[in-house]
């Protein structure tokens, strides 16, 4: 069983209601939005005050998550002094699925001034150890994991009742590729089983995930895999350049992106995926990989990103020439790792 460290500690501190914000990074999916509802779920049932803020939107298709209704979405000019109150009258700020506050922005800054306790739950790479309570465990397939592991610790996994199963399992089974990558352990499909008998029904929540489609966004995706994608056999990759008028012409919404870059790396012999997306704020890049390639490490090293081995994010302030441009040169330097087998 994982350890936590100082756990009596916040046992005890948890023992009397408390005024708790649970935050997630910006554009949250599924493990981010599932760890978080999933987590007030579990705290509202020992009777703490519990309130859900993200710092952007999210897509549509986990609207349906249990709690939703609920969420404050932070926004400069409706909810500012309302996130501000909140944060500032916090008890314990709970961290979920990020290890570094800037992955918030602009809440980090709220974070900053409170002086509730911290407890950080999390799965990535590069944890900047800002909270003094810590589930933390790159081995993990998904927060919402840890969420699970964290309820055993505390000893009320009888707690756990179906609402609160339907979001650890939304946020589990995302973050695994439906259970195909490598951080799939026997030990998280015995964790499931153990949610299915609180009465979780499979199918429905993969319907709710992946089957929840507008027209538009699936004329996107055609056009798409149709005029974006770019293949580079030397190179064993494959890619998508998006610009914003690609976006705008499909009046594309958040989430409209997601997954896009997984049939990229689905093509035979492709060992790396990436998409390149031109936003108001800069280049947005996702990278996935099979096998050995550590795609955070490329996302580190030149892109301002990070992530797991073989699923990592970046960002550009460039134009999306620039960035291409930089990407092919990132390539031919990886020629050789690239066409590694493994």
């Amino acid at each position: 069983m994982i350890e936590m460290e100082h756990l009596a500690e916040l046992k005890q501190f948890l023992a009397s209601p408390k005024k708790i914000v649970i935050t997630t990074h910006q554009k949250p999916d599924a493990d981010a939005l599932g760890s978080s509802l999933g987590m007030a779920g579990y705290l509202k049932k020992l009777q703490h005050q519990v309130k859900i803020i993200t710092p952007t939107d999210y897509p549509s298709f986990l609207f349906w998550m249990p709690g939703n209704e609920e969420v404050l979405v932070y926004d400069e000019n409706k909810t500012h002094a309302e996130t501000e109150q909140y944060f500032r009258e916090a008890d314990l700020i709970v961290s979920l699925d990020f290890s570094d506050p800037k992955r918030i922005a602009p809440l980090d800054k709220l974070m900053e001034k409170s002086s509730a306790r911290r407890l950080l739950l999390d799965h990535h790479i590069g944890n900047t150890h800002f909270a003094k309570y810590e589930l933390w465990n790159v081995e993990a397939a998904a927060t919402c994991e840890l969420v699970y592991d964290f309820i055993c610790l505390m000893e009320h996994q009888y707690l756990i009742d179906l609402p609160i199963a339907e979001c650890i399992y939304a946020g589990i089974v995302t973050d695994t590729g439906s259970f195909k990558y490598e951080s799939t352990s026997p030990a998280l499909h015995r964790k499931v089983a153990n949610l299915m008998e609180k009465g979780l029904t499979i199918n429905r929540i993969h319907r709710l995930i992946y089957d929840n489609n507008t027209e538009q966004r699936l004329r996107f995706l055609g056009f798409a895999l149709s005029e974006k994608l770019r293949i580079l056999p030397q190179y064993k990759t494959a890619y998508f350049v998006l610009t914003a008028d690609d976006l705008k012409r499909f009046n594309s919404q958040t989430g409209d992106t997601e997954g896009l870059v997984n049939y990229a790396l689905s093509i035979a012999g492709i060992r790396m995926a990436t998409i390149l997306i031109e936003r108001a704020d800069g280049i947005k890049m996702s990278f996935r990989s099979y096998g050995t390639l550590a795609v955070n490490e490329i996302a580190s090293k030149y892109f301002n990103g990070g992530g797991h081995k073989n699923a990592a994010g970046g960002k550009l302030e460039v134009s999306l020439a620039v960035a291409e441009q930089k990407f092919l040169q990132v390539l031919e330097e990886y020629k050789e790792v690239l066409n590694q087998n493994g």
